[in-house]
């Protein structure tokens, strides 16, 4: 069975052939989009001398850096949708719809050509994704919704996920953002997500939800719009400050898209796109499949002892796919006990009571398994603790670095060293976001 990759970011040689980024400025009090006579007036609004010094402040305050940050660095590759000039919805129809929307939003969902050419492309594209992605949906977002709320966040932002993720639980870029909300290590780390070599946290749906809000919070308050917060999620907080800076000040998310990263400029129409056709499904007969699961069908029970995915799908028969789903968190389809982290399993609530009269069996299995085991399980180690490496013969910086998945410039840092020169037997400081295979001690 081929692997479908659901990618939802319009490419950016269709904007700039569309040349919609040409703002033209007949009035001191309104802008205008030129395309196709199609004039969408948008108040003309700027940040002022003071709210840039503001935002700059609050960069530092929240321990932002736009050199530092990590953000992620999207494949843009629509090539089904490069040159489509086909319409599934008329300009009328779709207008009315966007103004509908945009009264009940936060979000400016106001039309211009370049959102009608993305939902036009996802309809006539991407339509077949949709039933699935929407079962995943019913699963995902009352979660998401129940921490929105709390954190005031407008409960819209669920829709962010399906930009992120498509809703894979383990989904995972090319440069290693990970998750529902594709955080990078280093981010994650800043917002509590702890990875370890049988945990990563960026995999756990709801820890990562919270994650999200968190963020999403903080650069709300940072450019005070829904908007921009969402083109900082994408690009880093101090690309949006440099692209308003760039931009003359403006306040609005078009006007400053042709100063943001390429990758940024379809991924907050990708947004839009996505609100809108899931808010209209039915009226495109977009109908969801029915899902495996609802959240609140399955619950969580706390282990008392390492036990592995195949040992509880042997005694409550109870497939390793469902665990897997239900579990994304534990990278080798194990869950470790350690009493300060207070692992949880998730199951279908139908199986809860199964595994709470068969626990100690499954634990009897688990220890005749340990038994039998060649290789003792590795043990468990958290990536953002502090080690001491001792050089061996053959090392340089860059096998240390590839081997811990740091960079050669953190070691140095860590260890103030001012060349790369190495001597044998010498003490290194190293805080990895990986542990090689050969480092790794037999747990007792």
């Amino acid at each position: 069975m081929k692997k479908i990759i659901f990618l939802l970011f319009i490419s950016f040689s269709v904007v700039s052939q569309e040349k919609i980024d040409t703002i033209i400025q007949p009035k001191r009090d309104t802008i205008f989009i030129a395309k196709d006579s199609i004039k969408t007036p948008i108040k003309k609004e700027f940040f002022t001398d003071n709210d840039l010094k503001k935002i700059d402040s609050l960069l530092v305050e929240e321990k932002f850096n736009s050199a530092l940050i990590d953000t992620l660095e999207y494949v843009i590759d629509d090539k089904d949708i490069i040159g489509n000039t086909n319409r599934v919805l008329t300009t009328d129809l779709l207008k009315t719809r966007l103004t509908k929307l945009n009264k009940n939003t936060p979000f400016n969902l106001a039309f211009n050509p370049a959102l009608e050419k993305v939902i036009n492309s996802y309809l006539l594209y991407r339509r077949k994704y949709y039933p699935a992605l929407m079962a995943k949906a019913k699963y995902y977002f009352p979660m998401f919704e129940q921490y929105l709320d709390q954190f005031d966040i407008p409960l819209e932002m669920k829709y962010l996920a399906i930009v992120e993720s498509a809703l894979k639980p383990r989904a995972r870029s090319r440069v290693g953002a990970s998750g529902l909300w594709q955080f990078m290590y280093g981010t994650g780390k800043q917002f509590d997500l702890k990875v370890s070599s049988y945990v990563d946290e960026r995999y756990n749906p709801e820890k990562a939800t919270i994650a999200a809000c968190k963020y999403l919070s903080q650069l709300y308050k940072i450019f005070g719009d829904w908007d921009l917060a969402l083109a900082a999620y994408n690009s880093g907080p101090g690309n949006v400050s440099k692209a308003i800076k760039r931009s003359g000040g403006y306040k609005n998310y078009w006007n400053i898209r042709p100063y943001l990263p390429r990758e940024t400029a379809g991924y907050v129409p990708a947004f839009y796109a996505t609100m809108y056709i899931f808010e209209h499904a039915n009226e495109h007969q977009i109908y969801s499949k029915l899902p495996k699961f609802f959240n609140f069908q399955t619950d969580t029970v706390h282990i008392k002892r390492t036990i592995s995915f195949d040992q509880i799908s042997e005694m409550i028969n109870l497939d390793d796919n469902v665990l897997s789903f239900l579990n994304p968190s534990y990278k080798l389809d194990i869950i470790p006990y350690i009493k300060e982290r207070n692992y949880a399993l998730r199951l279908p609530s139908n199986k809860i009571i199964e595994f709470l009269d068969k626990e100690k069996q499954i634990y009897a299995l688990a220890d005749a398994d340990d038994a039998k085991r060649e290789k003792p399980l590795p043990k468990y180690f958290e990536m953002d603790k502090r080690i001491r490496y001792k050089v061996k013969n053959g090392d340089y910086l860059g096998k240390i670095a590839n081997k811990f998945g740091v960079r050669i410039s953190s070691i140095k840092r860590w260890n103030r060293l001012k060349s790369s020169r190495l001597k044998i037997g010498q003490r290194l400081y190293i805080f990895p976001k990986r542990i090689p295979v050969s480092s790794r001690k037999s747990s007792k």
